[in-house]
C-alpha cells in the first residue's frame, strides 16, 4: 500500500473510531500520563496494522482488535515493570516499620542492593531482569537471547521470585 493511502486510511480511522480507541484507554489506564502513552502505543500499532487488513472484518471490528490486544500487552507490561519496584516500595516501608530514621538506608542504597541482587543472578537471568527493567518485551527480550517468548515468561517468573527472596532477606538484615 503505498504511504499516502496508508496515511489517508489512519487519519480517517482515528477521526472515525476515535471514541472507541479511547474507550479501551480509559479502561485500561487510569492515569491521564498512563492513558498517554497507551494512546500513542495504539496508534502505532493501529498504524502499523494497515498493510495486513484486508477488509475481512468491518473496521471497526479491526480497529477494535488492535486497541484492546494493545492495552492488554500494555497493561500486562505495566504490571511487569511495576513489580520490581513495588517490592523496593515494600522493602522500604518495612525498614520504615523497623528501623529509626537515622539508621534508614538511602534510596540509592536500596536500588544498589536491588543490583546487587541482580548480579548474584546467572548471568542470562540478569541479563532478561535488565531487560524486564528497560521495558522490552517479550519477543524483544526472545529475539535478543534466542529463547521462546514462552521460556521468556517462565524465566522472568522465577527471576522475580528469586529477586524477591534476596531483596526480602537484605531487607530484614537491616
Amino acid at each position: 500500500m503505498p504511504s499516502g493511502e496508508q496515511e489517508s486510511l489512519f487519519l480517517r480511522w482515528q477521526s472515525d473510531h476515535i471514541g472507541l480507541i479511547l474507550k479501551i484507554v480509559r479502561a485500561y489506564a487510569v492515569s491521564f500520563v498512563d492513558q498517554d502513552d497507551l494512546l500513542q502505543e495504539v496508534l502505532s500499532n493501529l498504524w502499523s496494522s494497515i498493510p495486513r487488513f484486508q477488509g475481512a472484518a468491518k473496521e471497526s471490528t479491526w480497529i477494535y482488535r488492535v486497541a484492546l490486544n494493545t492495552a492488554l500487552a500494555w497493561r500486562r507490561d505495566e504490571t511487569r515493570r511495576r513489580q520490581l519496584h513495588l517490592l523496593m516500595i515494600e522493602c522500604d516501608v518495612s525498614l520504615n516499620a523497623t528501623v529509626d530514621s537515622s539508621m534508614k538506608p538511602s534510596r540509592h542504597e536500596l536500588i544498589e542492593k536491588m543490583y546487587v541482587a541482580i548480579r548474584q543472578l546467572s548471568k542470562i537471568d540478569a541479563a532478561l531482569a535488565l531487560m524486564h527493567l528497560d521495558g522490552l518485551n517479550y519477543h524483544e527480550m526472545s529475539e535478543v537471547l534466542g529463547i521462546s517468548e514462552n521460556y521468556v515468561g517462565v524465566k522472568l517468573c522465577r527471576i522475580r521470585k528469586e529477586l524477591f527472596e534476596l531483596l526480602k532477606d537484605d531487607c530484614d538484615e537491616l
